[in-house]
């Protein structure tokens, strides 16, 4: 029997998607926050779902309306931004295929980007020099309450000058429910500890559970020995580095979040 898979791109506002739509499938997130709902896409606040959290959970939205609304055998989820691809050849027509996909699941049951690398600095230092620092005090405190025999892998990849990032991957359903279950424990106990200062923080800074759970991906792999093939991620739109470095150092030299 071949498997469905469905692989949610999230997106914000109306852009193009890919032609592919065997596998490929648009999620507005957010949907309970906006004015309009987007032509093809799928609303995340459909059937059992956080879209109202959007603002602090970001892209998550969508991860969760997946868990408990999408049949799938295999579930994904990139970004609008974001998506995997074996040739890094920037252009819709270059993501990822249903083909290569397939091949893939012959070996491994997830799929994440290649590493992202901080060279001079732990990916602890870099959340605490990017975010408000006291998220990752309280997000510590919950897995030791809640998930204790998590607490060593946690501390553990805390301590790594890598990790794999932007909430993007592919899994099979077992392992994805695995994740998404563990994944939202945490974050909704975080949230209840956290909620009052989130609400004084600025936009940027209010998607704090978005930013944690980029932490949460290597902990839970590294926890329960998965077995993970990486695949490089290409970005759609243009980046400024030198902007993107300069913010890097003044966050690094103590002139805190830019």
């Amino acid at each position: 029997m071949i498997e469905k898979i469905q692989i949610l791109v999230a997106a914000h506002k109306d852009v193009e998607m890919p032609k592919d739509k065997t596998i490929y499938v648009p999620i507005q997130v957010g949907t309970a926050l906006a004015s309009k709902k987007f032509d093809g896409f799928i609303s995340d606040d459909t059937g059992h779902n956080i879209s109202k959290k959007n603002l602090n959970f970001n892209e998550l939205t969508a991860l969760y309306w997946a868990r408990h609304n999408s049949d799938a055998d295999v579930i994904g989820l990139v970004h609008y931004r974001r998506f995997f691809s074996l040739t890094k050849q920037k252009s819709i027509q270059s993501i990822l295929p249903e083909e290569d996909l397939r091949r893939l699941l012959r070996y491994t049951n997830v799929i994440v980007p290649k590493k992202r690398r901080y060279w001079i600095e732990s990916s602890e230092s870099h959340y605490r020099h990017a975010h408000h620092g006291e998220a990752l005090d309280v997000l510590r405190e919950v897995i030791a309450t809640r998930h204790s025999d998590y607490l060593v892998a946690y501390d553990n990849n805390m301590k790594k000058t890598w990790a794999h990032m932007f909430n993007m991957l592919i899994m099979r359903r077992a392992e994805f429910d695995a994740y998404t279950d563990w994944l939202f424990d945490i974050l909704f106990a975080v949230e209840v500890q956290l909620q009052d200062e989130v609400d004084n923080w600025d936009t940027y800074e209010k998607r704090v559970y978005g930013f944690l759970s980029e932490r949460l991906l290597d902990v839970w792999l590294t926890k329960n020995h998965i077995h993970y093939t990486e695949v490089p991620v290409i970005f759609m739109e243009k980046q400024n580095w030198l902007l993107k470095g300069g913010k890097f150092l003044a966050r690094k030299i103590g002139f805190g979040r830019v």
